[in-house]
């Protein structure tokens, strides 16, 4: 059973980045992380192993769905479109997406007309 412990810690399997040590690890999520936790309802400064824990798993979702984007469209290549077509299998995810989409199209509507009246 000793040896299973290493394993079950994540010791000796190299991070996604290449770097086997955890100080080497940049935190991309953390802030933003350490925030939606709170905002869910858990403490206002949440464990660190928490927080890092929840990076991992999101950094591994994004990496995982951005390598099958590039392989769904154009070779090399990921679009939104690819993005939009592994998501539509769920519809939670499908729908927050759309949103996204959409609110992200009219505020560059709303950014070009006010820069149109600037002027």
């Amino acid at each position: 059973m000793a040896e299973d412990s290493g394993a079950a810690s994540g010791e000796g399997t190299p991070s996604r980045s290449g770097t086997s040590g955890d100080e080497k690890r940049k935190r991309i999520f953390f802030k933003e992380i350490r925030c939606m936790m709170y905002g869910f309802g858990d403490d206002q400064n949440p464990y660190t192993e928490s927080v890092e824990l929840l990076e991992e798993l999101v950094i591994e979702f994004i990496s995982d769905l951005t390598h099958k984007a590039s392989q769904v469209g154009r070779p090399g290549r990921v679009q939104v479109e690819d993005i939009v077509y592994l998501i539509q299998k769920d519809p939670q995810k499908y729908s927050r997406v759309k949103d996204l989409l959409t609110m992200n199209e009219e505020l560059k509507k709303a950014r070009r007309a006010f820069d149109e009246a600037k002027f």
